[in-house]
């Protein structure tokens, strides 16, 4: 079955989409007339069902299962398209003239379809003829508190890049308009307040105040012609940010910090303060020195409540929860402050709010669960603003009135917060154009997906489908950390394949986009799980700082060099403060003009052709000696916790990593949202835009719900068997010694038992090294499909490889291990008589013990974690090199415990068992169906068996390091053999195992240690399969009688 079929590009993005492609995993992908209905998908593992209500419904098994079919939407959308088709009936004058202006031909700012049926359903909404209306009833966002009355809410579903900002701009304009036409009219409003999340958008957004003229985006983008511009401007556009609404003190005289200001409304609220070594507050929790929340206890502004400290196993106070009592602006105050100094006392206003997702209703604050951490951090946050942002609004509605409320964002879904509906659409949602529409339509870069690998995993086990989930199955549970909180150190172990496959293209695309008229360099973006993982990530690949056992990024265009700033690291304190505009330092004024111009090299300029700076800039950059340039212009890489700030409009990401958990489709298409602005906007022959595409790794697009069946059969309660030692078998008693480590002293030189030490195989059927991307449609399930149409490509480690010199990798490996194993206790040689041995040591490992896997390649050894393996097999393989006198390696004890033995042995097990002769335990515990009753029998009928063991629940362990953890390798059988002294057989029976070469070389380490230790009698090692028990035992009776002779 072929794949490379097709374009994923199908409609032109002016005209309404004729044409989408159905997606079946396993089948050719279809190509379907008419149009895609609004499907969405729940999330993958919800706690509860969603409430339907009237405006979604399961799509058919033979459609869209198990997404849902947003009903009203659906049904808008066709009653809209009567309308249209009928030239509108219902509309005022100034409307149609309007609509005539936007829909006629030959306009040189073409306007995107998604824009026109965003703007024509609002229309539709409030003027259409009663009767297209009939049946449409659009639910309510009823306020909690019930002595409120609620808004109009119609929220409109639109792809990022699909032009939100221009939509804003024409519904502006269709209202202050009607009003001027017809004062009288309570359908329209001339004044426009419009909230977004933050001060970037808000910036942006100036562009929409009529008073900026022929600047204005109501020119610039030809939205209203310029005999109507005087009128236009007799309306009032406010832009601002959520951060505005929240109340405020009132400004009161003098500077005594000591007393209570008591001027205002008191209001008392809870609150959780976390312990920290300075004072701030941090995405909406609050950070207090302990001497500051003495003094602020002292001075009444904090009480703490009942039960409220919380203190660490240290037993130092880690967080209080307190009440506390502040003295706000009255409502009056309030509502003077943000509307009328601006509109006098004008009401019935529009409102828009951009990005609206963040503008919810929650029946309360989460503040149960107050763990540190960013993730809890940016929920509270994120209740936080969604409380503030729309108790503004419904204050507003109580005292000057909202005659409707535009909704607008690419995911006007509930955030996790909201409980029971996370990640359901808001019910009002009237409009959409999805992301799968805007790639059909070619308004954005198709962000391409892996879908095939070296492992043949399927697309959603694929690794870097979804790293996260590949990162907690590959780290050890030590790795893992306490509540799924992994150390920087073992994501890096594992995340330099995907980042190493990814910074190879990424290189590749800069050398041709520097070679083509845009000088402006490619963008990759890191979106971390936590501060710790960003800062370490931004250390190794931007200031080439290691982690032990872990090699270099190798990223050489990303590193930040004296004078030149390639990768920056964007925390969510300073995103917060970017947000807000509320920057407290120099370096975050910064930061937010660098995020704002990545992508731009040069400034807009005015009629004169001078650069026009945004407001502080020329200063910020004067004070801080900086060039005049867009400091973002030579910005390459961004490394941040979250999603980065919405209304980032950069154009040039063409590469994501996502190295964080993913619940959902919302932060899915948030984070992927950063790389959906396209590069260019000309069109081709045929009237449609050029494929533009992003790569995108770890950000996984399934969001289809997996939930154990909790039916099914009651599970036997399995026989138990009882296992204990026999007294009156004490013959068979046997004693073992307890190993915990090893003590070496080397002075000098150092060897390896190249007989036992383990092998490594760089095996890309475990670890991929070429992985295959596509265009991210999703199949009629909602999940990425190598099925869909368009382009496979291929990633590979080539780029990383080329130019790579074996011997100069062997030499930085060697000079790693010599620094690991000159840490250890045992090593007292100086680095430089090491080194040369070691270096010889790393030759012969790489060219007798490394196997490569096709299509890997030997200098992948050199990438992570595949680097840290070779050390750590090396640092437990190097003994003191006894032939050059220097003394053994001996083991070390277990003090408190002293020898184990068989005696005392007393446990019940649901396994197999078997009786036998020879052992003091009246029977062996099998762990399989044959092996170890097999091997029990042959053992116990050698003739040279004197007594033995199953080791279950024995307490015999050998301990062994793997995978930067210790581990307790446990074998089979302990035999004593008949022979004059004291002399034991470890045997193991295992079948395939893919740790059988390190368990081997730790069983043997263990064997030559005790046995050089010389009181615990001589023990030997044999690893077998069932076939060769007996000659297991014959060879040590054999090697036994050889050192006797």
């Amino acid at each position: 079955m072929s794949y490379e079929v097709n374009e994923p590009i199908l409609n032109s993005p002016f005209d309404e989409p004729s044409r989408y492609w159905f997606i079946r995993e396993g089948y050719e992908p279809e190509l379907k007339e008419g149009r895609r209905p609004a499907i969405v998908y729940p999330p993958r593992e919800g706690d509860s069902e969603w409430e339907l209500g009237k405006v979604l419904k399961l799509s058919p098994p033979d459609q869209f299962f198990p997404g849902y079919e947003m009903t009203l939407v659906n049904h808008i959308r066709n009653k809209v398209k009567e309308w249209r088709n009928e030239n509108y009936p219902g509309v005022s004058r100034t409307t149609l003239e309007l609509l005539d202006y936007w829909n006629r031909e030959g306009r040189e700012h073409r306007l995107f379809f998604a824009q026109k049926e965003a703007v024509e359903t609002i229309i539709f909404l409030i003027e259409s003829r009663a009767d297209f209306r009939q049946g449409i009833h659009i639910p309510q966002d009823t306020p909690i508190d019930t002595t409120l009355k609620a808004f109009i809410r119609y929220a409109c579903k639109m792809a990022t890049g699909s032009g939100k900002t221009t939509v804003m701009g024409m519904l502006a304009a269709w209202s202050i308009l009607n009003k001027v036409a017809d004062r009288s009219n309570a359908k329209f409003s001339d004044v426009v307040l419009i909230i977004c999340p933050n001060i970037t958008i808000k910036s942006r957004l100036q562009e929409l105040n009529p008073d900026n003229g022929e600047a204005s985006l109501y020119r610039t983008r030809d939205l209203v012609p310029s005999h109507l511009m005087d009128k236009l401007r007799q309306g009032k556009v406010l832009v601002t940010n959520w951060h505005i609404f929240e109340k405020r003190a009132p400004a009161t005289a003098g500077n005594d910090t000591a007393k209570v200001v008591k001027v205002g409304v008191k209001t008392t609220a809870a609150e959780v303060i976390k312990i920290a070594a300075k004072n701030e507050t941090a995405r909406g929790t609050r950070y207090l020195t302990q001497e500051t929340l003495g003094q602020q206890i002292a001075l009444g502004r904090l009480k703490v409540a009942e039960g409220g400290e919380k203190y660490d196993t240290q037993g130092n106070l880690k967080e209080v929860k307190v009440e506390i009592t502040r003295y706000l602006e009255s409502d009056a105050a309030w509502i003077k402050r943000i509307l009328t100094q601006e509109v006098g006392n004008k009401g019935n206003i529009l409102v828009f709010n951009d990005e609206a997702h963040h503008a919810y209703r929650i029946s309360r604050l989460s503040s149960d669960n107050n763990d540190a951490g960013d993730e809890q951090e940016s929920e509270k946050y994120q209740e936080k603003e969604a409380t503030i942002w729309l108790e503004g609004l419904d204050r507003i509605n109580k005292y000057r009135g909202i005659n409707f409320c535009v909704d607008l964002s690419a995911t006007p879904y509930y955030l996790k917060s909201s409980k029971q509906n996370t990640n359901k659409p808001f019910e009002w949602v009237v409009s959409d154009f999805s992301l799968m529409d805007a790639i059909e339509a070619g308004l954005v870069k198709i962000p391409q997906l892996p879908v095939r690998d070296t492992t043949g995993a399927a697309v959603s086990d694929l690794a870097y489908f979804n790293i996260w989930e590949w990162l907690m199955k590959k780290m050890t549970r030590s790795e893992r950390g306490k509540g799924i909180n992994p150390t920087p150190e073992a994501i890096l172990k594992y995340v330099q394949h995907p980042i190493t496959l990814l910074g190879g293209q990424w290189e590749q695309i800069k050398q041709e986009w520097a070679a083509s008229d845009d000088p402006r360099p490619p963008v990759f973006i890191i979106v971390c799980k936590n501060t710790k993982i960003a800062k370490c990530l931004y250390e190794w690949i931007a200031e080439d700082i290691k982690p032990n056992d872990l090699p270099s990024s190798n990223l050489r265009s990303l590193r930040n060099t004296e004078g030149e700033t390639n990768t920056i690291r964007v925390d969510s304190k300073v995103v917060e403060e970017l947000e807000s505009g509320e920057s407290k330092s120099d370096e975050s004024k910064w930061m937010r003009f660098t995020l704002d111009t990545i992508g731009k090299t040069q400034w807009t300029k005015d009629d004169q052709g001078r650069d026009i700076y945004p407001e502080g800039f020329a200063q910020l950059a004067e004070k801080l000696a900086r060039p005049f340039h867009p400091p973002g212009r030579d910005i390459k890489c961004v490394i941040s916790v979250g999603m980065l700030t919405e209304g980032w409009d950069c154009s040039t990401v063409k590469h994501i990593i996502g190295i964080r958990p993913f619940q959902s489709q919302l932060l899915c298409e948030q984070v992927v949202g950063r790389g959906l602005r396209r590069r260019s906007y000309d069109l081709t022959e045929d009237n449609k835009f050029a494929e533009e595409t992003s790569t995108i790794f770890g950000v996984p697009f399934e969001v289809v719900p997996f939930k154990a069946n909790p039916q099914g059969a009651k599970p036997q309660p399995e026989k138990r068997y009882h296992v204990y030692s026999v007294p009156q078998k004490s013959q068979y008693r046997l004693e073992f010694p307890r190993v915990k480590g090893y003590t070496q002293a080397v002075q000098n030189r150092v060897t390896v038992d190249w007989t036992t030490i383990a092998a490594l195989e760089i095996n890309p059927f475990k670890i991929a090294t070429e992985v295959q991307v596509k265009a991210t449609l999703a199949n009629n399930q909602g999940r990425h499909s190598l099925s869909g149409p368009g382009k496979l490509e291929s990633l590979d480690l080539n780029p990383y490889r080329q130019g790579k010199r074996l011997q100069e990798l062997v030499f930085e490996l060697a000079a790693d291990l010599t620094r690991t194993y000159c840490q250890t206790e045992q090593c007292q040689a100086p680095p430089h008589v090491l080194f040369p041995q070691l270096r010889k040591i790393c030759d012969r490992y790489l060219t007798e013990k490394v196997k490569v896997v096709e299509p890997a390649h030997i200098l992948d050894l050199f990438l992570s974690p595949y680097y840290g393996w070779v050390i750590e097999k090396l640092s437990e393989s190097i003994y003191p090199d006894t032939g050059a006198g220097e003394a053994p390696e001996i083991p070390k004890f277990e003090a408190h415990l002293g020898n184990g033995s068989t005696d005392d042995i007393n446990f019940f097990t649901g396994k197999p068992v078997r009786e036998v002769v020879k052992s003091h335990l009246n029977c062996v515990v099998a762990d399989t169906d044959q092996w170890e009753q097999a091997a029990a029998y042959i053992i116990d009928n050698h003739p040279a068996t004197a007594a033995f063991v199953k080791n279950e629940r024995l307490g015999f362990t050998i301990p062994y390091f793997h995978n930067g953890e210790d581990h307790d390798y446990i074998p089979d059988f302990i035999i004593r053999l008949k022979t004059a002294k004291s002399n034991y057989l470890i045997l193991e029976t295992k079948g395939w195992d893919e740790l059988r070469e390190v368990k081997q070389a730790a069983a043997k380490r263990w064997c030559n240690a005790i046995n050089a230790d010389g009181k615990h009698g001589h023990w030997q090692y044999f690893l077998t399969g069932l076939s060769k028990v007996k000659e297991g035992i014959d060879e040590a009776i054999k090697e036994i009688e050889a050192l006797t002779n």
